[in-house]
């Protein structure tokens, strides 16, 4: 399966020798343009990029996660201690083919199975109570 994760933290705090303790970070500095920054453009690198987003009045960072492999998707019952209840998502455990992956402050976007083969839905969605299916469910095969 492919599934579609946004992840979240806490915004991490960049000190320069030009900042003190409790002056706000700038959209600029927190995020500089790619081509400022590497010298080429972000799509050209392979690296993992956080977006400052804003939270209850706080920025916070978020990134998107695409993670091809998985075999289940699960969440915990009881908050994990990597849980932080200042920020969005929780838990998301991943099963893949080599053990457990768990994913901290997460929220599931989509899951599909990429091997399922489409085939045409038969019958039609329940309106108003009413089964339009091929065979009730009360009945035995």
């Amino acid at each position: 399966m492919l599934v579609q994760l946004r992840q979240y933290k806490h915004e991490e705090v960049q000190f320069d020798d030009n900042r003190t303790t409790g002056e706000s970070q700038t959209e600029d500095t927190v995020n500089p343009e790619a081509t400022d920054y590497f010298g080429e453009e972000m799509d050209d690198l392979d690296v993992e990029t956080w977006d400052t987003v804003e939270h209850e009045d706080d920025p916070i960072q978020r990134r998107s996660l695409t993670i091809d492999g998985v075999t289940a998707v699960s969440v915990p019952r009881e908050p994990t201690d990597e849980d932080d209840p200042d920020l969005p998502g929780q838990t998301i455990q991943l099963r893949m083919g080599g053990g457990i992956e768990n994913i901290a402050q997460a929220e599931i976007v989509e899951v599909q199975d990429l091997e399922v083969e489409e085939a045409p839905a038969e019958g039609k969605a329940s309106q108003d109570g009413e089964s339009y299916g091929k065979e009730s469910m009360d009945d035995e095969p």
